[in-house]
């Protein structure tokens, strides 16, 4: 019963919610108001809230701008978390934009869609990216490409960082930073969550959506860590393979640390 009570005061919170924040999110992304950048965080603080997700932030997102963050990638759960966290826009594959429910989302927060198939769009689309991050905007990257099963970081993609080298006209001292960031599913109703329990949260692609969500809602506690390493200085003279082991080598070490319940030192 408890259960049963406990999602429809979700269902009805977030439903209210939603209904006024989402479209007047549209209105600022048609008019391009600024407010458009600080509405999604408000939305999915209620929503992580409502789902039972409790953020613990270690270290703080970088100050210096252009910046991007680099983020390992297990969950669409990844998205409500980082944009809890901080005011930032995704750069996502272009299928994203077409899927049921995270596809508008995706618009709403007005992601980046890139087609890594064909060149000249790509190009197109890092440009933009540039331009965003010129412009104060914090951009998300999740370089393994792809979900993995949340206990470990897959292989870091390094031509997915074009975008932080094509950001360089912009920035003002002729450097974009590029911050690793470790999002961690540490504990299931205070417990240590472990491998086995991992796959709960965890979503690699194959898994239909509404069952996962309702596993979610079923839990109702969940504890995630989302750890902010040291920024990497991406300079004119940088080599981009260089500067994705270093990132790929932060953020293997830091989600390492918080899966296996360790501080940072």
């Amino acid at each position: 019963m408890t259960y049963w009570l406990r999602m429809a005061c979700a269902a009805i919170v977030i439903s209210v919610v939603s209904l006024f924040m989402l479209p007047l999110q549209m209105l600022c992304l048609r008019f391009g108001w600024k407010l458009s950048r600080y509405l999604p965080r408000i939305w999915h603080r209620v929503l992580c809230y409502w789902l039972g997700i409790r953020i613990h932030v270690i270290g703080t997102p970088e100050r210096r701008r252009p910046l991007m963050l680099a983020s390992n990638h297990s969950s669409w759960l990844d998205i409500l978390v980082l944009s809890a966290v901080a005011d930032v826009a995704f750069i996502a594959k272009i299928e994203v934009r077409d899927w049921p429910i995270f596809g508008l989302l995706a618009r709403l927060q007005n992601s980046v869609f890139v087609v890594r198939e064909q060149k000249r769009s790509t190009g197109n689309q890092v440009n933009e990216i540039a331009e965003r991050m010129a412009g104060g905007e914090i951009m998300v990257l999740f370089p393994e490409g792809t979900t993995s099963d949340g206990n470990r970081l897959l292989e870091v993609k390094s031509s997915l960082f074009g975008a932080a080298a094509a950001a360089l006209p912009g920035a003002p001292n002729g450097t974009v930073y590029v911050q690793p960031v470790a999002v961690a599913y540490t504990r299931i109703h205070g417990l240590a969550m472990g491998r086995y329990y991992r796959p709960v949260t965890a979503w690699p692609g194959d898994i239909e959506l509404l069952p996962h969500l309702k596993g979610i809602l079923a839990c109702g506690a969940i504890d995630v860590d989302v750890c902010f390493g040291e920024a990497v200085e991406y300079r004119a003279d940088s080599n981009r393979k260089e500067v994705s082991a270093t990132i790929a080598s932060r953020i293997r070490t830091m989600l390492t640390s918080r899966l296996l319940g360790r501080e940072i030192d």
